[in-house]
């Protein structure tokens, strides 16, 4: 008989595994505080695993606890590979990783960022990856300098206003 006629159990879960969140190929340069983030997030996850594991009756716990150590296994992989740099290191008239850069637009606009790590990025706080295009443009600038911010957009010129290194 041919097995498109043959009915699947019912009790058996829609989605059995969860496939692997995927890993950035670059090296995962973080601050200390990006990397005291990654270990909180991680003990976060330990302890919701812990919580869903002893509700092992409850077919929605079982699948939410599936999510929480594919979590846990991508954010305990992104610990192992992360590469902890001490912005204070760099010299304070460069921009390097972990500086936060104030520049002024074609247009006079004035905008800071600070260049992170890739788990720490979140633009809407004005924190780039130091892997992204705006942070291309800006490592090794100077006060002063003006660069190009290539965007899909259109290219931006910018001037570097101030640079800084905060110690966390």
């Amino acid at each position: 008989m041919s097995r498109a006629f043959v009915k699947e159990q019912d009790d058996k879960p829609a989605i059995d595994e969860l496939p692997e969140r995927p890993q950035s190929p670059h090296p995962n340069y973080v601050t200390p505080r990006g990397y005291a983030q990654l270990q909180e997030r991680c003990q976060a996850l330990l302890k919701q695993r812990s919580a869903l594991a002893a509700d092992t009756d409850d077919p929605l716990a079982t699948q939410e606890l599936k999510q929480v150590e594919r979590d846990l296994r991508y954010f305990q992989a992104r610990l192992e590979r992360a590469i902890v740099v001490d912005p204070t290191s760099h010299p304070a008239g460069e921009v390097h990783f972990g500086a936060s850069v104030s520049v002024r637009d074609e247009n006079g606009e004035a905008r800071e960022f600070t260049i992170v790590g890739e788990d720490e990025a979140d633009a809407a706080k004005g924190k780039v990856s130091w892997d992204s295009p705006l942070a291309h443009a800006m490592i090794g600038a100077r006060v002063g300098d003006s660069v190009v911010w290539k965007r899909p957009a259109g290219d931006v010129e910018l001037e570097v206003t101030a640079i800084r290194y905060a110690r966390d």
